[in-house]
């Protein structure tokens, strides 16, 4: 099974030691950045990359459970500039993430 896949604003990981799925995304302009992370099903990621839209596939992955969120831009924001909403999630994500990059 692909442990990573990947769109213009998106990216979506397996990681097969703990058989957990995490998907991100990523908006970044010259206003700002903004990044949302969820941990997803396997339902989620097998049906990844099959729209032919971008935006399908990101209203997709935020059916997950939302683990992270940044957003910083010239406009400003509506709440704290990070928030952790789940800090296992988060971290679990974090060491997905390490594992991919050096493979």
């Amino acid at each position: 099974m692909k442990t990573k896949k990947k769109g213009n604003n998106w990216t979506a990981y397996y990681d097969p030691d703990t058989k957990r799925y995490f998907a991100e995304i990523i908006y970044t302009s010259r206003e700002g950045r903004e990044q949302y992370d969820y941990e997803i099903t396997k339902e989620i990621y097998d049906r990844l990359g099959s729209f032919g839209e971008d935006y399908e596939n990101e209203r997709l992955i935020r059916e997950g459970k939302m683990g992270y969120s940044f957003q910083n831009t010239m406009y400003g924001t509506l709440g704290p500039e990070r928030t952790v909403w789940d800090e296992e999630v988060n971290e679990a994500m974090k060491d997905c993430i390490r594992k991919e990059e050096k493979n």
